[in-house]
C-alpha cells in the first residue's frame, strides 16, 4: 500500500513547548518519494486553477514553490525578509505573536492583472501569507489561490485569508 504525504511528516510533542505538536516536514524533504509526493499533491491543488506567477514565502514557500513553478513552467517570485532583496522592492510589515515582521518583493516582479498563486510549507496565524497577498496585490496582481503542505486549523490562519481561495494537502485539527 502506498504512503500517504501524513507518514513522511514527523510529529514531535512538547515542541517548542508543552501542549504543541511540532509538524516537522524535513522528514518529507529528505525522503525522494516524499518530497515527490509533497509537489504532486500541491500541484492536485491547482488542478483547474489558471495562473500567471507563482509566488513563494521566505523561506520554505520557495522548497514548495520552485518546483510547482517549474512544473507549471511559470515564473516564480521570491517574497524575502527586509534587506533581502537587491533591487527596488516594496514593503509590508505584519504582526507576529510577539511583535513584527516585515517582507519585500522586487517592484517589478508582479504586473498588473498577473494571476498569482501564493504558496508556502505551512499556514499557522496567516501572518506571512497574508503580507504576501498584499504586497502581490498593491502591484496590480490577482491572487486566485493560496496553497500549503501543512494547515495548523487551531491557529485559525483561514480568518485572515477570508475571501481567498484557500487550500492545504494535511490539515491538522490542533496547534
Amino acid at each position: 500500500m502506498a504512503k500517504k504525504l501524513e507518514d513522511y511528516v514527523r510529529s514531535i510533542p512538547d515542541f517548542p513547548e508543552p501542549g504543541i505538536i511540532f509538524r516537522d516536514i524535513t522528514t518529507v524533504l529528505q525522503d525522494a518519494e516524499g518530497f515527490h509526493l509533497a509537489i504532486d499533491e500541491l500541484l492536485k491543488l491547482l488542478d483547474g486553477v489558471d495562473i500567471d506567477v507563482v509566488v513563494g514565502a521566505e523561506s520554505r514557500g520557495f522548497i514548495f514553490g520552485a518546483p510547482l513553478a517549474y512544473a507549471l513552467n511559470k515564473p516564480f517570485v521570491l517574497v524575502r525578509k527586509k534587506g533581502k532583496l537587491p533591487c527596488e522592492t516594496i514593503e509590508q510589515e505584519y504582526e507576529l505573536e510577539y511583535g513584527s515582521a516585515i517582507v519585500e518583493m522586487h517592484k517589478d516582479a508582479i504586473t498588473k492583472g498577473q494571476r498569482v498563486v501564493v504558496v508556502d510549507d505551512l499556514i499557522a496565524t496567516g501572518g506571512t501569507i497574508k503580507a504576501s497577498i498584499d504586497l502581490v496585490e498593491r502591484l496590480g496582481g490577482e491572487v486566485v489561490k493560496a496553497i500549503f503542505l501543512i494547515e495548523l486549523a487551531g491557529l485559525e490562519g483561514r480568518k485572515k485569508l477570508d475571501g481567498y481561495d484557500v487550500d492545504a494537502v494535511i490539515k491538522y485539527e490542533g496547534k
